[in-house]
């Protein structure tokens, strides 16, 4: 069956990002299209980058970039929680993409992005990451923003139509994991 992992993109205190995540893993438990797991990088203690060699060697030396290859690479395609820092994805983030290649490569993502503007700088700064990694950004996406889907910047509280965007963001993300599979078994 195919694997997607929702990775939450924040490990700051207080973050927003956990109700979020916690909602598009609930809304995908519903479907039957696929296993969901969620993937928190809290779980993940990775430093900064601190491989010698470039990721698209494969050459990994840390007991934490083994962990963290074996967990992407166990996914078939993903959704990315992502807050958005300074019109950019959170630091935590780009750097725990930037520790692999070759497990993300063939691989669809979509984007759940949250913010003043609804994390949408953020998404399009991730679009051109997954690009450059040959990973399937599917066009749609989440857009939450502070005004319209949380009470006082903090309690998370999605208009009933974000239950459909997610929906139609997973819908893509499944069938692009699907279509890709022949380009993963090479």
């Amino acid at each position: 069956m195919t694997r997607i992992g929702i990775i939450l993109g924040s490990t700051r205190p207080g973050r927003n990002g956990e109700a979020v995540a916690r909602w598009v893993h609930e809304i995908a438990s519903k479907r039957d299209d696929a296993e969901y797991e969620l993937v928190d990088l809290l779980d993940y203690k990775l430093p900064h980058l601190d491989e010698l060699a470039m990721p698209i060697m494969g050459q990994y030396s840390q007991p934490h970039t083994f962990e963290w290859a074996r967990k992407i690479d166990s996914f078939d395609g993903f959704v990315i929680v992502t807050p958005e820092y300074n019109h950019a994805t959170s630091g935590a983030l780009k750097n725990a993409i930037d520790f692999l290649y070759k497990e993300w490569t063939n691989k669809a993502v979509g984007f759940v992005g949250y913010g003043e503007v609804g994390g949408a700088r953020a998404v399009e700064n991730l679009r051109l990451v997954a690009g450059q990694l040959k990973m399937a950004d599917v066009a749609t996406a989440v857009i939450l923003t502070f005004r319209e889907d949380f009470e006082n910047y903090s309690v998370f509280t999605p208009g009933e139509h974000q239950t459909g965007a997610v929906n139609a963001v997973l819908d893509d993300v499944v069938a692009w994991s699907k279509a890709l599979a022949p380009l993963r078994a090479v």
